[in-house]
């Protein structure tokens, strides 16, 4: 006769609600710290003499190296556990923050921002923080969960930017960048607790795919022959394009429009605050077992309303109140993209390889990242203004909604029902 009660949790596993406190607090200062980089732009650039599109350089090339970080990055947690990747991440970031002052050329600022402090951000990014909770938390509440985690990324941007706003005008734009690194330290302990083994079985993951021992190159190579996984990555690489635009450039946009830096810096600070809302209504909307909404439907709605947005912001006055509403609207849309994303990953292909797979699909949304970061910087120094750059970020949206519609959401997890 078979023992009603339920089976005991394994011993060690954090419960969940640890797992989801460390993921989504890491998450918060490493995207804190990076996303409230934008405030100092006009600063480096009147601190080294470099000009705009040195300076929009390093931060492109800091978009590239995060994305490129993340697939390799996920390939060793999925081998050794996320817990040691996450330690090396952190002090990166540390490092690369508080270095950044001392540099006075574009290639110290490309190394320091771009380098250390992004490459550092990407092995503490959301490729390995997804899969770590991925692998921690049961399968049906995934959704709510990768939710709640992309909504620490935002809710340490609302908190960062005003803070470093507030040093910078208190004691100087070099003691903001150093708090932002000690900030970031402060994360060093989630990574005890989102230890995991490679392709170790959890009550998540109740049995370990043949896919496990499958070579990346293979993983990689079914992935791809996936239509539906081009058409994400195609997806991402717009959502890219439009962050890094906005993240690295909105606090010059504000000034090209004879408004106070203060609007800037709250500006940023609104778009992460909607960003959590906008993280947490997806998650739901996710859902569990099997979803409220497609989430296909999701994503192409997201891109759709980031069209809309940006559409009547051109043709809006440039006030404070403009400002900021636009940036409640963008923001409600900012990074809500990543969990249907990640969730139409797990869904395509288990939890085995999702740290690299979501990895590979995060090295597109940066090379979009590099793209908007830089341009933003070439277009002014072109045009004097951004309006190319806002047309471009329509053009785009719209191609990404209509991306999405191809996508076959009804697919088994391909990897995980093949044999090695």
């Amino acid at each position: 006769m078979s023992d009603p009660r339920p089976a005991a949790p394994r011993p060690g596993l954090p419960p969940l609600l640890w797992v989801l406190l460390a993921a989504a607090g890491t998450f918060a200062l490493t995207m804190g710290a990076r996303q409230s980089m934008g405030l100092f732009v006009n600063t480096l650039n009147s601190h080294t003499g470099v000009g705009l599109a040195s300076v929009s350089l390093a931060f492109a090339f800091g978009q590239l190296w995060w994305g490129l970080t993340q697939p390799v990055a996920g390939l060793v947690a999925d081998r050794i556990g996320a817990g040691r990747v996450l330690i090396v991440g952190l002090l990166l970031v540390a490092l690369g923050t508080a270095l950044t002052p001392f540099m006075s050329s574009t290639a110290g600022l490309i190394f320091a921002i771009g380098v250390l402090a992004a490459g550092g951000a990407g092995m503490a990014g959301p490729a390995v923080l997804m899969a770590a909770t991925t692998r921690l938390v049961p399968p049906d509440r995934r959704g709510v969960a990768s939710g709640i985690v992309n909504a620490g990324g935002s809710f340490g941007q609302f908190i960062f930017a005003p803070v470093a706003q507030g040093i910078t005008a208190a004691a100087g734009w070099m003691s903001a960048l150093y708090t932002l690194a000690a900030f970031t330290l402060l994360a060093l302990p989630a990574a005890w607790v989102l230890r995991t083994r490679g392709h170790e079985k959890t009550p998540a993951s109740p049995s370990a795919p043949a896919a496990a021992r499958e070579s990346a190159r293979a993983v990689l190579a079914r992935a791809f022959a996936l239509p539906s996984y081009r058409w994400l990555c195609a997806g991402f690489f717009v959502c890219g394009f439009h962050v890094a635009f906005i993240a690295t450039h909105l606090p010059g946009v504000v000034a090209s429009c004879q408004l106070p830096p203060e609007v800037g810096a709250w500006s940023l600070a609104v778009i992460g605050l909607f960003n959590i809302l906008g993280s947490l209504t997806v998650g739901w909307a996710i859902g569990y077992q099997g979803g409220r909404w497609r989430m296909k439907s999701l994503l192409s709605l997201i891109y759709a309303a980031r069209a809309l947005a940006v559409l009547v912001f051109v043709f809006a006055p440039k006030t404070p109140t403009t400002m900021l509403i636009f940036a409640a609207v963008i923001g409600f849309t900012y990074l809500s993209t990543v969990p249907p994303t990640a969730g139409l990953v797990a869904r395509f292909f288990g939890p085995a390889h999702m740290a690299m797979l979501f990895g590979v699909v995060m090295l597109s949304h940066q090379v979009g990242g590099f793209l908007g970061a830089y341009l933003g910087g070439k277009s002014f120094e072109w045009t004097g203004g951004y309006d190319w750059m806002w047309w471009a970020d329509i053009v785009l949206a719209v191609g990404a909604a209509l991306a999405h519609l191809p996508i076959d959401e009804s697919k088994k997890p391909a990897l995980a029902a093949q044999p090695a």
